[in-house]
């Protein structure tokens, strides 16, 4: 699902460009990859189900820059972030690792910058995982990225476009371990580092801490065992406008709140990425299970 991200190619002033005409409903947009998606529909399936109103999908709109554009230009009116980005990458605020202080300076910010409320956290956290083969991981002895640090210069490193710039990813994470690797890191889409590392191209990747492909790979997460990246916890990002417009869209998020484990994150993921199911009918086997 991940490989879709067309609209990779759009310039940010398209999507995110002068405000749009006023739908009779909402809009639910999601980035380019698996996760995103699915927590997007998750977001669209629980306003149909609590709010009654029809839900637009707008999915695939590259990362965390280009939704935030969208969200304030009023093209789309909700998406599902993380804690850690938002405050990073989108606020630009200084790392943070403890959970309960970060939730509630995004909160802050979102508001009196953007308009834009802050929903309870899903339930989970997707921190950036650092990956490597567990064969590797077996023969050398590897559990911690300290203890890889000893063999970066003669990896290889498979990153995703943000990973490369933004302030809690690999500058600093160099900067942490003392990282140095056998040349510039490759980039590509985030749906394609596994298929890297499992053929021998790069030697370790910087995914997701909640990717399917892990456990189905058998593949090896390194301990973050400096706490260099801060907590991600998964939380719907709304208008403002659209909460006055739609206050029903409040019942959604409450019933959301605190229900998606990590475990289901995972299921999910690979569902939709090993076994190539539709997501929303992943997302709608998940609701029935939690009674949402």
């Amino acid at each position: 699902m991940r490989r879709r991200a067309l609209l990779l190619l759009l310039p940010a002033a398209a999507i995110a460009g002068c405000g749009p005409p006023r739908l009779d409903h909402p809009v639910i947009g999601a980035k380019n990859f698996t996760e995103q998606v699915v927590l997007g529909e998750l977001l669209a399936q629980e306003i149909e189900a609590k709010a009654h109103l029809k839900v637009e999908r707008r999915f695939y709109l590259a990362g965390s820059y280009i939704c935030q554009q969208a969200l304030v230009a009023g093209r789309i009116d909700a998406y599902v972030e993380y804690t850690g980005t938002a405050l990073t990458a989108i606020l630009k605020q200084p790392v943070d690792r403890n959970p309960q202080s970060v939730l509630a300076t995004v909160r802050r910010l979102y508001s009196s910058r953007y308009s834009v409320t802050v929903g309870p956290p899903l339930g989970f956290e997707n921190t950036f995982a650092m990956v490597i083969r567990g064969d590797d991981a077996r023969r050398l002895h590897l559990s911690t990225l300290s203890q890889a640090a000893h063999y970066t210069p003669q990896w290889r490193l498979g990153v995703g476009y943000e990973f490369e710039q933004r302030p809690d990813g690999l500058p600093g994470l160099r900067k942490a371990y003392g990282f140095k690797f056998d040349g510039p890191p490759r980039t590509m889409d985030l749906g394609l580092l596994y298929r890297a590392l499992n053929a021998h191209q790069v030697d370790m990747i910087a995914g997701n801490s909640t990717d399917g492909p892990i456990q189905a790979f058998g593949l090896t997460v390194l301990e973050d065992d400096r706490h260099y990246f801060p907590p991600y916890q998964a939380v719907p990002l709304v208008r403002d406008d659209a909460l006055h417009h739609w206050p029903q869209i409040q019942i959604a998020l409450d019933a959301l709140a605190g229900k998606i484990s990590a475990d289901d994150m995972r299921a999910m993921n690979e569902a939709v990425d090993g076994q190539h199911r539709d997501p929303a009918d992943v997302v709608r086997e998940l609701r029935i299970r939690k009674g949402l």
